[in-house]
């Protein structure tokens, strides 16, 4: 595919207008090129498509690509978000993905860990090295904040108020809420701050957390560190930044948080992306409905 100067913009957008984590354009790009890509091996104009063009793209990706739903949904709605700027833009009359429905998703429950398995990760860290410091207090803030990944990258030294325990976070669309932390992670943000992120501050910086050179932590440094990690534990789970969040959020709604504050922790702009959890705390409902229902079950 030749260089392509409507995409170009539209990542530009994405990153100066939407605040996209590059690792979230990154994605979107990779898509979008495989699209491109695609159209241009059937000799087709991006700014030409019509609905049975992308018909027979949908086609391509579950039958040649044997992509699953969820992947074209994915795909779709990177597409999607594409031609809304190009029509935005005037490059296009219209946006034609606008019209296209995608393959029907199977539900998926979020996946977290237990508290037990957390307390086995949270034990692997070897916090009298400077990177055990920052590790733990990697795991320690995902867990007791819920941030997004590309929001726990972002916080800045200055971002957190030590006295009232909160960090100001900027999420999707440049909105700012505060999240909480509690006593495990500020035991370990101070360790860290005087002692490793002290010594690994070689370049001055003024995010939170750094590598081992001095510089800003990526999200995808992130991702090679929690890996690291979880080959060190018993735990047959494969881990990311958002497993811990969705832990963040299970627990919170089975020690019985209700379902508004949870919203708004998590910086979800709608209810309905947080409703989600209430599913996977249902044996935990039941639980306490039948210890806790006087005419639960009967006496023996």
């Amino acid at each position: 595919m030749e260089d392509n100067k409507e995409l170009n913009k539209y990542l530009e957008y994405l990153k100066y207008q939407k605040n996209y984590s590059d690792y979230t354009i990154e994605s979107y790009k990779n898509d979008i090129v495989e699209y491109l890509n695609y159209l241009s091996r059937e000799s087709l104009d991006f700014k030409k498509v019509e609905y049975s063009d992308i018909r027979f793209y949908l086609m391509y990706l579950k039958d040649e690509k044997k992509d699953d739903n969820s992947s074209i949904n994915r795909k779709l709605s990177s597409l999607r978000g594409f031609y809304k700027f190009l029509a935005n833009e005037d490059y296009v009359k219209s946006n034609v993905f606008s019209l296209v429905n995608g393959p029907k998703k199977s539900k998926k429950l979020p996946r977290y860990f237990e508290y037990n398995e957390l307390e086995e990760l949270f034990n692997v860290p070897d916090t009298r090295t400077l990177l055990g410091q920052r590790d733990l207090l990697l795991l320690e803030m995902l867990y007791a904040t819920g941030v997004r990944v590309g929001e726990l990258v972002s916080i800045k030294v200055k971002d957190i108020d030590f006295s009232n325990k909160n960090i100001l976070i900027l999420g999707k669309g440049n909105k700012e809420r505060f999240v909480q932390f509690g006593e495990y992670c500020e035991d370990i943000l101070n360790e860290y701050l005087s002692d490793g992120r002290h010594t690994l501050n070689s370049k001055d910086s003024d995010y939170l957390f750094l590598n081992n050179n001095g510089g800003k932590l990526t999200e995808r440094g992130v991702r090679f560190i929690l890996d690291k990690l979880i080959k060190q534990t018993g735990i047959n789970k494969n881990i990311s930044p958002h497993m811990i969040r969705h832990s963040f959020a299970t627990h919170l709604l089975n020690e019985g948080c209700d379902l508004l504050t949870v919203q708004k922790l998590l910086g979800h702009e709608s209810i309905k992306a947080t409703q989600i959890y209430t599913h996977v705390t249902t044996d935990r409902l039941k639980e306490v409905y039948y210890h806790s229902f006087p005419r639960a079950k009967k006496d023996d």
